[in-house]
């Protein structure tokens, strides 16, 4: 899906446009929705254009969803999907949205890859619909980092960036933090 406010497409390749970006949605809270009745969350579709619509983005941006799961069902087989949908973007910077509680596993994945592209991987705490979501400013925040940054794999969330070998979710706090890079990376 090409995300545009008119009719007409932001890019037709990013050959064409250098600041071209790709967003990658694999679900998360990110794109969680509340069924009432049932009293449970669901996917439905993504929120990400809406999202961009809603904070006037005039970047070029290509949005793809290759999945819309719970982070806590992300297998190794997902993320070798994720991996290979990176591999195949034209563009050189690249947007995951992705649920909080593996964030940091597929980081870990794509950096492993040593790919020659900006990955930054995203999501929020709070679903998107409930209004008071991290959602809207964490993928903002991410657009700016995967433009800004050279290549690598980071994780952007609340305002902060980190690099996929230096980062973890403190469970207790719900918050990424800063962890010192292991001998091996």
């Amino acid at each position: 899906m090409l995300y545009a406010v008119a009719a007409q497409p932001r890019y037709t390749t990013p050959e064409m446009d250098p600041q071209a970006v790709c967003v990658l949605v694999t679900g998360g809270t990110f794109d969680k929705a509340y069924l009432e009745i049932e009293g449970r969350l669901h996917f439905r579709d993504t929120h990400v254009p809406e999202m961009l619509e809603l904070g006037r983005c005039h970047l070029p941006i290509r949005v793809e969803t290759l999945m819309l799961i719970d982070s806590l069902e992300m297998t190794d087989e997902h993320r070798g999907r994720v991996l290979e949908a990176v591999r195949a973007a034209p563009e050189p910077r690249i947007v995951i949205t992705h649920g909080t509680d593996t964030m940091e596993l597929t980081a870990r994945a794509l950096g492993a890859a040593q790919l020659d592209k900006t990955v930054v991987l995203t999501g929020a705490m709070v679903p998107y619909t409930f209004g008071s979501s991290d959602g809207l400013f964490n993928l903002g925040s991410a657009l700016a980092y995967a433009q800004t940054l050279p290549p690598g794999v980071y994780v952007a969330m609340n305002g902060r960036c980190h690099v996929w070998s230096q980062v973890r979710k403190n469970k207790q706090t719900g918050v990424f933090e800063h962890v010192s890079p292991s001998p091996s990376t």
